[in-house]
């Protein structure tokens, strides 16, 4: 699978990196590096990666808006008064959360609440596609850096 992924270069850096922003548990950094220590562009690697992971949370966004009744009724279980704290909560300090939308483990569920707690999509698009890429473009300036 990793042969196939590196051979296919941006189209599958682009399909990789989506996934790794939906509830899917996958990494992109690795493929990062590895086609820009094959000569591509960073700047391209970079631009690449940002729009999938980006398009990756807008999925995760939509499904916290369309499911998220399902979601926190049936499987989070989640009573009406615990859900307007976490409301509130979000509402104040939440959407900067975002910014933090591309560590391991929490950011696909940030973009969730993002999309569950009908954070505004253009604030929500600012902060997640800021944070994401700052994130590809210190894994490409340290795999630049580190080249001989």
């Amino acid at each position: 699978m990793e042969n196939f992924l590196v051979e296919h270069g941006l189209p599958a850096l682009f399909l990789l990196s989506f996934l790794a922003a939906t509830v899917i548990p996958l990494g992109s950094e690795w493929l990062v590096v590895t086609l820009i220590l094959q000569s591509y562009q960073p700047e391209y690697v970079v631009a690449v990666a940002t729009a999938g992971n980006y398009l990756g949370a807008c999925t995760t966004y939509l499904v916290g808006l369309w499911g998220a009744v399902f979601l926190i009724t049936r499987v989070m279980r989640i009573d009406q008064a615990t859900l307007a704290r976490a409301r509130l909560l979000y509402r104040r300090y939440g959407s900067w959360s975002l910014l933090f939308s591309w560590l391991p483990l929490i950011g696909d569920p940030l973009c969730l609440m993002g999309g569950a707690l009908r954070i505004n999509f253009i604030l929500f698009s600012l902060l997640v596609v800021a944070g994401k890429l700052v994130r590809y473009a210190a894994v490409a300036a340290l795999t630049a850096a580190a080249m001989p």
